[in-house]
């Protein structure tokens, strides 16, 4: 699997990743057989990125992830995980996490951004996952922790990045405006961009993916379904966008953009994963695997390479942003715009 790199560092990512929120039972239980056999396939396949973070199942994800991980060879495989969510006794549980995550809650999430927090969290994750270190490190979600996650957070990763403790730092949120000023104001080298560069969603083009284009940094694609909509060949009813039941009009433009994808030999999903790399700045997509059979299907779409056509036809067509950047074949962009390739 074609692998691009981050500049400036020594950390490549292949163009797909694993997601392992899933596997941590978000939204549902999954089995530790589905979760190990979902990995093993994963890496059968040529996946050599795969992501966690102490939040998905309140460290269930990081356990299995380490255990599968454990024996691979170290120097072949990249493993990113997220600070700013402590897991720390709960005083008062209820039982069943209630974040999403089908865990006992025993442990509860507390936000701390600060440097000691930082460290301790890297040091439990480290714990864990039973690896010697991290390849990236992202801030997750500090939304509202703006002024710790710049001024302490930041620091203290980047001091062990420029240790040579981790390979690459940066942050991962729903949001691009304040992805923008970690790559625009810290030491940030990447960020984990959620489902704001899709299909349907390109709102990234107005403020981090030409941030990360002028600075010479990366961006990780995930959401890319946006929560589900474009994950079918055909769009239905009730389906999510974002979490929430998705609005009828973005059903009707999700099918139109279907049936642009059939006219090309295509599926929408398969362009949901691929759409995001045709972006410079965009170096990899990652996606939740649960199971085996997941994984496969996952495979199979990223390997499907749309014709370059298509962006042509669903920007003339309305159906993505004019400012869309896209190869037209031949390595020329259209007026305006760079040809996509790794950064």
């Amino acid at each position: 699997m074609h692998r691009r790199k981050i500049p400036d560092t020594a950390v490549e990512l292949t163009e797909l990743g694993f997601g392992a929120s899933v596997i941590g039972n978000l939204y549902r239980t999954t089995t530790a057989e589905d979760a190990a056999a979902a990995l093993d396939t994963a890496w059968d396949a040529g996946i050599r990125y795969y992501d966690t973070a102490p939040h998905y199942g309140l460290g269930l994800s990081e356990r299995r992830l380490g255990a599968a991980l454990r024996n691979r060879p170290r120097d072949q495989y990249v493993i990113s995980s997220k600070v700013g969510r402590l897991l720390v006794p709960n005083e008062h549980p209820q039982g069943v996490d209630t974040e999403g995550f089908v865990v006992r809650d025993e442990l509860r999430r507390q936000w701390d951004f600060s440097r000691d927090g930082v460290l301790r969290s890297i040091d439990d994750t480290l714990g864990r996952t039973g690896l010697d270190r991290l390849d990236i490190v992202y801030l997750h979600d500090p939304d509202d922790h703006w002024r710790q996650a710049a001024d302490e957070a930041m620091p203290a990763l980047a001091a062990l990045r420029d240790q040579g403790v981790i390979g690459a730092i940066g942050a991962g949120m729903n949001q691009s405006a304040m992805l923008t000023r970690f790559l625009r104001e810290t030491a940030a080298d990447v960020v984990m961009l959620a489902g704001r560069y899709t299909l349907l969603d390109q709102s990234g083009l107005d403020d981090v993916l030409p941030a990360a284009q002028e600075l010479g940094k990366s961006v990780v694609a995930v959401g890319v379904f946006n929560s589900g909509l474009l994950s079918r060949d055909r769009p239905a009813e009730g389906m999510k966008y974002d979490y929430r039941a998705a609005p009828p009009e973005l059903v009707d433009r999700a099918r139109a953009i279907a049936d642009v994808c059939e006219a090309h030999g295509t599926t929408l999903p398969a362009a949901a994963i691929a759409f995001p790399l045709t972006h410079p700045g965009v170096i990899n997509v990652t996606l939740g695997m649960r199971d085996p059979a997941q994984v496969r299907r996952n495979v199979l779409l990223h390997r499907q390479h749309p014709p370059q056509d298509l962006w042509h036809d669903l920007r003339s067509q309305g159906l993505i942003r004019p400012d869309t950047p896209f190869a037209d074949g031949t390595g020329v962009s259209a007026p305006g715009e760079r040809s996509p390739g790794c950064p």
